[in-house]
């Protein structure tokens, strides 16, 4: 075994650097966001798999992705919001993490990406073509099922222009849309859907012998060669979402085309059963590459999964060729990612006696790397994801970091790149001074995952024995001072938190807890005030499981501060002349350096400008502990709109859908767009909390704020100005 595994070390060669090429554009560079399932940490070459080829242990090779990280930057410490797909990705394209993220806090699938702000949506009205190829699973309509007419939030109803793919999350998991057993109830079959906002087509039948990496980096290819042709000048958002590592097991049928980009690689023939170049019609999942079928001595799912993490890395090299073929290899951002941590799964399907499908072993690679923990866990191993990324002229090519970042932060970098605001509702920052190589310049990132799950940590021999068969149950997570905690079990808000500096200790293995006594209650406090309290619940006849996310935390009162300097009345403003299109962070406007700063006694009392957007900040002082529900509207002056955070917490959502003249509130599911339900109220400590109110004035008239609140069953009342502070100057 050490002998054959000697011939591999060859293979794991060292990267060169970036060809020089052209300069990156001067306006908004092109995106591709390439997302894959289920792939470990570890599975990753640089990251963990040629130091066990060095030290002549099994090993992956992904030396296109290797060379993805020399030419770009490593986030070493990049975490999924969610160590299962679904809420995960659910954070990413809608910008904000679990604690405020409609489809979260469990393992129920297919249930509706919210109508609200996402990527592509921000994207596109920033001037962007977008389209998402693969994987989807936010479409809502019937759990493993849906249809475009049956599925509120199908991709093209949540900002993308253009669709390949699955819509729902077993069929998902098919890598043969045509030969593996059928996962929709809807059609019958592994539905592949082609559509664009008025148009769509099932075009499962023609895809004979189609393996889904192939077929949908294919399409990808195809999308962006023609975006080059029909619109040079127009920037573009691809989200290529690979099936591939998740179970089942499956394989390709054929090696990789050599080559790749316009001439080489996987090409789109488009033709019904021969839809792309690698289909072979009635042969399927039967290739394994000569560098792993050698490895007589290595399980069949150990070459099946190298097999599958080894096709992901040639589409990698394959889009990056066409890129350079196409000569917007400088004007467009490359993002790799994966959803969550690894699995060891034998995917939701029988499959038949001439394709099983072996259960996945991720300790045989050690596929969660240095980590504890896998998917499903908040160990590291289930959170930290393999996270590259390459933008020639503008990412530092090399670039190693250990600062923590989550999926939430890639909206506001990505409006960072387009030239845009971030909208306010988002949760993460912009990374491009961390990718820039200017960490000083970088802010911190709000990582926070709360996630419940019955079953227990597998009990691997290289884990911890604290954390092996730990029961899961309901799990947080959340960063203060760079130190993270960790909870499992949960039982109660009080429970403590395990501490650890993932940066020095990446396995979890010194809790510093008695360390650091007073991080405990500030962690607390933190998870308190990082997130709300919902209870959505999707029903009826087409869905088969109600959804909720409820949770133990609901109705423990968030805290107030403590050790508020000197205050005196009212909110401290700023104020700029825009018109954004949503209710943006301030500070991320381009004209926030020169906003105009002022005190406002009260909010109600403040008249605000025509075409103007203000943001008021300071304390709430609550008078009484308990629930509270708040009440906002804005006079029906056409766009606009506000939002208001209270420490870090959504409390009122008047943006997105929103119609000037009508009352929402905090309670309110302003934007579901399935079945029933809302919001519960906001259960607040007595004392000071701080507020963030930001209002779009629309272009046609001044207007007003009408802000109020309400005590349990109570009647609603205006928020009075003595309940207003700011810190003296």
């Amino acid at each position: 075994m050490r002998a054959v595994i000697c011939c591999l070390l060859g293979l794991f060669a060292a990267v060169s650097p970036i060809a020089a090429g052209e300069p990156p554009a001067a306006g908004r560079p092109n995106i591709l966001l390439i997302l894959v399932d289920d792939m470990g940490w570890g599975d990753l070459g640089v990251f963990h798999q040629n130091q066990r080829a060095r030290k002549r242990l099994p090993a992956i090779r992904t030396p296109h992705l290797d060379r993805l990280s020399a030419e770009g930057a490593q986030l070493r410490r990049h975490y999924a919001a969610s160590p299962v797909c679904a809420p995960a990705r659910a954070s990413l394209f809608s910008g904000v993490h679990q604690g405020h993220a409609e489809v979260i806090r469990n393992s129920n699938f297919d249930a509706p990406l919210e109508n609200t702000h996402t990527l592509a949506s921000m994207l596109r009205e920033a001037g962007y073509s977008t389209a998402l190829i693969g994987k989807w699973g936010l479409g809502g309509g019937r759990e493993q099922g849906g249809t475009p007419e049956t599925s509120s939030a199908w991709p093209t109803k949540r900002g993308f222009d253009f669709f390949f793919g699955y819509n729902n999350h077993i069929t998902g998991h098919r890598h043969y849309p045509k030969e593996d057993p059928a996962a929709d109830p809807d059609t019958g079959h592994n539905a592949v859907w082609e559509s664009s906002a008025d148009k769509s087509e099932d075009i499962s039948q023609n895809c004979d012998g189609c393996y889904s990496t192939d077929l949908f980096t294919a399409r990808a290819k195809k999308w962006i060669a023609d975006q080059k042709k029909a619109a040079p000048g127009k920037p573009f958002f691809l989200a290529l979402t690979l099936v591939a590592p998740h179970a089942r097991l499956a394989v390709p049928a054929a090696p990789y085309p050599k080559g790749g980009g316009l001439r080489g690689g996987v090409q789109w023939l488009g033709k019904p059963g021969r839809m792309i170049n690698t289909a072979i019609p009635g042969k399927w999942d039967t290739f394994i590459p000569s560098v792993y079928a050698k490895q007589k001595d290595w399980p069949e799912f150990a070459r099946r999964h190298a097999t599958v993490i080894t096709r992901i890395d040639d589409a990698v090299g394959d889009l990056t060729q066409l890129l350079k073929d196409l000569k917007i290899d400088g004007q467009t951002m490359i993002v790799f990612l994966s959803d969550n941590g690894p699995h060891n799964e034998a995917g939701a399907v029988k499959g038949s006696p001439a394709h099983p499908a072996p259960i996945q072993d991720p300790s045989f690679f050690q596929s969660y790397g240095v980590f504890d923990g896998i998917k499903r866990d908040c160990w590291e191993g289930g959170l930290r994801v393999p996270a590259l990324v390459r933008f020639p002229g503008t990412v530092k090519p090399g670039l190693v970091t250990l600062s923590p970042s989550q999926f939430q932060d890639w909206m506001a970098t990505f409006a960072d790149l387009a030239g845009v605001s971030v909208p306010m509702r988002s949760d993460g920052v912009s990374l491009m001074p961390l990718l820039a190589g200017k960490p000083a310049k970088q802010r911190e990132s709000a990582i926070y995952t709360e996630f419940f799950y019955n079953g227990a940590t597998p009990d691997y021999k290289d884990f911890a024995p604290t954390h092996t068969r730990r029961a899961r149950g309901q799990m947080q997570v959340v960063y203060v001072d760079g130190l993270k905690g960790v909870r499992y079990n949960v039982k109660s808000a009080d429970d403590p938190f395990e501490i650890y500096d993932t940066a020095k200790d990446p396995g979890e293995r010194k809790n510093l807890a008695q360390q650091h006594p007073d991080l405990q209650k500030r962690m607390e406090a933190e998870a308190l005030r990082s997130r709300r309290a919902f209870d959505y619940t999707w029903s009826g006849p087409r869905r088969n499981n109600p959804i909720s996310g409820s949770t133990l935390f609901d109705k423990v009162p968030v805290p107030a501060v403590q050790n508020v300097p000197d205050l005196e009345p009212g909110l401290s403003s700023k104020q700029v002349s825009a018109s954004p299109a949503w209710v943006p962070a301030f500070d991320t406007l381009p004209e926030a350096n020169e906003a105009a700063a002022g005190r406002v006694a009260n909010p109600a009392d403040w008249e605000f400008p025509a075409g103007t957007v203000t943001e008021l900040k300071g304390y709430l002082r609550v008078p009484e502990t308990g629930p509270w529900t708040f009440h906002v509207a804005l006079d029906a002056v056409p766009g606009s709109k506000a939002y208001i955070k209270l420490h870090r917490f959504h409390l009122v959502d008047a943006d997105f859908n929103y119609k000037p003249g009508e009352t929402v509130s905090s309670s309110m599911a302003v934007n579901a767009t399935e079945g029933r339900g809302g919001r519960k109220p906001v259960y607040l400590e007595a004392g000071l909390h701080p507020i963030t109110i930001t209002v779009v004035q629309g272009d046609s008239a001044p207007g007003r704020l009408r802000f109020s609140w309400q005590k349990g069953n109570g009647g609603i009342k205006p928020v009075p100005a003595e309940a207003f502070f700011t810190p003296r100057p």
